[in-house]
């Protein structure tokens, strides 16, 4: 049977990041996608223009009237924009306890715009963070979270997914993309295992939502595979494609996009 999975996030009118390329990353992973929009954001390869928070009480809406209806196999959480939609999303997890939640800590998008309210960041670490499966945080998200320092050695990552994990999520994939080199690493850790995942880092501007994609290529995979590495693995490589195909795409004037379907056209 198909999985259907859900994105909950906002939303990119230029289809690189956010909803958009959830959607695109669910179907080229074979999974059905859905959606649920807690923020309308104008945004482009070069920037946020302007936000508009949905509230927290639509996002709810929204989510009943889906889950009270279709069958959830995995759930993908984004960009939520404030300490009530935050709040929003908790209580209908805690309700309907769907299998797989990976949860993408969007707060600062790839041009520097905050689309993380700062007094919110508190309430996803304490509140939101122990109720996911997975989390996947870059270097800075990380950082962030737990109020230190950026690491900026590999050999660092470990002890930091570590720390991030006692905070309550059961997996953490921390994404070494900012760090120098030749190779991209990430490192999964959780459920006794910590593995330092490596792939080709692809030189191009194109990596406009290139987390949201990698997080829901995930999200699509979890319960298509046995395990997250399985998943995480099938996701990396995928991410990888899409970024070295993303030269043939001609999106915008800034950070293009990956090409989420570079298998098929």
């Amino acid at each position: 049977m198909v999985a259907n999975v859900l994105t909950i996030a906002g939303t990119d009118p230029s289809g690189g990041a956010g909803v958009q390329a959830d959607l695109k990353a669910f179907s080229a992973n074979g999974a059905y996608g859905m959606s649920v929009i807690t923020a309308l954001v104008a945004q482009t390869t070069t920037g946020v223009a302007e936000v508009h928070e949905v509230p927290p009480e639509f996002v709810t809406a929204q989510l009943v009237t889906l889950l009270d209806d279709v069958r959830v196999d995995a759930v993908k959480i984004g960009m939520l924009a404030n300490a009530g939609v935050i709040r929003a999303v908790i209580e209908v997890l805690d309700r309907y306890r769907p299998p797989h939640v990976v949860l993408d800590p969007v707060m600062v998008a790839k041009s520097g715009d905050r689309l993380l309210a700062p007094e919110a960041v508190s309430v996803l670490r304490d509140e939101l963070l122990p109720r996911v499966d997975l989390i996947t945080p870059n270097l800075p998200e990380a950082a962030d979270l737990l109020g230190e320092q950026e690491v900026t050695d590999p050999a660092d990552m470990p002890a930091q997914a570590e720390r991030l994990a006692r905070l309550g999520a059961k997996q953490v994939l921390l994404k070494g993309g900012h760090l120098d080199g030749e190779s991209s690493v990430d490192l999964l850790y959780g459920d006794g295992v910590s593995e330092l995942l490596t792939s080709e880092r692809v030189v191009t501007t194109n990596d406009h939502g290139t987390g949201c994609t990698l997080s829901a290529a995930i999200a699509a995979l979890r319960p298509q595979r046995p395990g997250w590495l399985e998943a995480v693995r099938e996701a990396k490589e995928y991410l990888t494609e899409a970024l070295r195909a993303s030269e043939r795409l001609d999106v915008g004037h800034g950070h293009g996009p990956v090409h989420h379907f570079h298998r098929w056209w």
